[in-house]
């Protein structure tokens, strides 16, 4: 008898990935298909956004939901998450206030609260009451007397080291540090093949290219989707669109229309080895697509940093971001489908490096002695309607046994995954049981050997892998 199965992910991302995760311990069998020869291959994510701090144009309610959903995934992939804080400041030039910042910290103080108390298993970005720290001109200049430390055990300790680094006389004050975590993806890519390796309830199926989807609901079979995958054709009850920005190849194919905007951004790689302590994250928030855009310098192990630059000139691109019309899925340039085919002109990456080296000079004057570490982190990601800066999305139901993911951020994959079995149960696909997470059943040995595979398989450096605050 031929087997039918309850429900076909297209798409090995965060959201696919989580998913199955998620059905596999409620006993829900699925078949996961990923084009690429591992999970979690992009868009790429550094940081756990617990706030939602990068955003200051984002609404309050935003910044609440991202470090609800920041919170759950970092419960589900402990060890994928580096327990560093992140320096938040603003520039001189820039047009926000940090009195801005410090009111949504502190509203973000209270809601943390709020998540404790219905959970006590919440607390892991710390206390609420050391979620931030203000520093005033008189605090900055009182830490500059004091020796920094090659490995900071608190928080002070983690400033004084960034006064080390930084012109804080391009900065407005006070300025904060905030235990926003970083995020790494190998590691969370890592824990997610192995999971779904373990589990007896996935069958993953990578290096798998999905051909034709057939819609069979008006026949009254026992299942309502045909997929059709390297020539094999698989039956399944419920199918879950986690395409990413190619969501819409498969709308059009079921013929679903859907309104969104597709962006393709990069981060630049780099290596600074005159650093000799340990800092924080640094972000110096500035208007996107200004030339005053935000700088984010994010920390790895053995002096490699990820940069971020929200100008054209680097991180954002010339016909970077398309919107879907007549055409659902629109093309980006022949330019820009050459990077997203892993193709990168090495040129144009060591200026855009250089570029960014440059950016982060200005605030942090010594990094001008870094240099270009390896490939970019690039990627497109698809945003629902038509404001390019919504950062909280999760999942839509166009059909009747359909889930569109429609996430933004990493965090919210958990949402979708716990949505879309609300909706399989509506349907009347029930869970089996609930059965111990495979996640449980990997070390962290095997996750540590997995994470620095996958990074050296895709091009970058081995200690991008690893976290600068190491766990048992």
């Amino acid at each position: 008898m031929e087997q039918i199965l309850n429900v076909g992910i297209i798409g090995g991302g965060v959201s696919g990935s989580v998913i199955a995760l998620k059905l596999a311990e409620l006993g829900m069998d699925s078949v996961l298909f990923e084009q690429e020869d591992s999970l979690v291959n992009g868009p790429p994510f550094c940081h756990l956004h617990a706030g939602g701090n990068l955003y200051p144009d984002i609404s309050d309610k935003e910044c609440r939901l991202l470090m609800k959903q920041s919170i759950e995934m970092a419960k589900m992939f402990p060890q994928s998450i580096d327990e560093r804080p992140t320096f938040f400041s603003v520039p001189k030039t820039a047009k926000y206030e940090p009195s801005t910042i410090e009111a949504r910290l502190n509203m973000l103080v209270s809601y943390y609260k709020e998540l404790i108390k219905d959970d006590a298993s919440n607390e892991i970005i710390n206390t609420p009451e050391t979620y931030f720290k203000k520093y005033s001109r008189e605090d900055l200049t009182t830490l500059l007397q004091e020796p920094s430390v090659k490995q900071p055990q608190t928080v002070d300790e983690w400033m004084r080291n960034t006064l080390n680094v930084i012109d804080v006389d391009k900065l407005k004050t006070p300025v904060f540090m905030v235990q926003e975590y970083g995020w790494n993806m190998f590691r969370l890519a890592a824990q997610a093949q192995l999971g779904l390796t373990e589990s007896n309830n996935c069958s993953l199926k990578l290096n798998t290219k999905v051909e034709k989807i057939i819609d069979v609901k008006d026949q009254e079979l026992a299942y309502n989707w045909e997929i059709l995958a390297n020539g094999v054709s698989h039956k399944v009850k419920y199918l879950v669109n986690a395409c990413g920005f190619r969501t819409a190849n498969i709308d059009a194919a079921l013929q679903v229309k859907s309104e969104r905007l597709i962006e393709f951004k990069a981060a630049y790689v780099s290596k600074w080895d005159h650093l000799e302590e340990a800092i924080p994250e640094l972000i110096f928030h500035g208007e996107r697509g200004t030339p005053n855009g935000m700088a984010q310098l994010t920390p790895y192990c053995d002096n490699y940093f990820q940069i971020h630059g929200m100008t054209t000139d680097i991180t954002l691109f010339k016909g970077g971001v398309l919107k879907t019309g007549e055409e659902l899925q629109p093309a980006f340039s022949k330019e820009i489908n050459q990077k997203i085919n892993k193709n990168w002109d090495k040129e144009e990456l060591t200026l855009r490096t250089e570029n960014a080296i440059q950016y982060v000079t200005e605030f942090v004057p010594d990094f001008e002695s870094a240099s270009p570490g390896g490939p970019a982190f690039y990627g497109a990601q698809q945003v629902v309607g038509n404001d390019i800066n919504l950062r909280v999305a999760e999942v839509s139901f166009p059909s009747k046994a359909y889930a569109r993911c429609e996430i933004i951020k990493a965090s919210s994959a958990l949402t979708v995954a716990n949505k879309i079995i609300e909706n399989l149960e509506e349907e009347g696909i029930k869970s089996k049981g609930i059965k111990p997470p495979a996640l449980n059943k990997i070390s962290k040995t095997e996750i540590d050997e997995m994470a620095e595979k996958l990074a050296v398989l895709r091009g970058y450096p081995k200690s991008l892998s690893m976290l600068i605050i190491d766990k048992d």
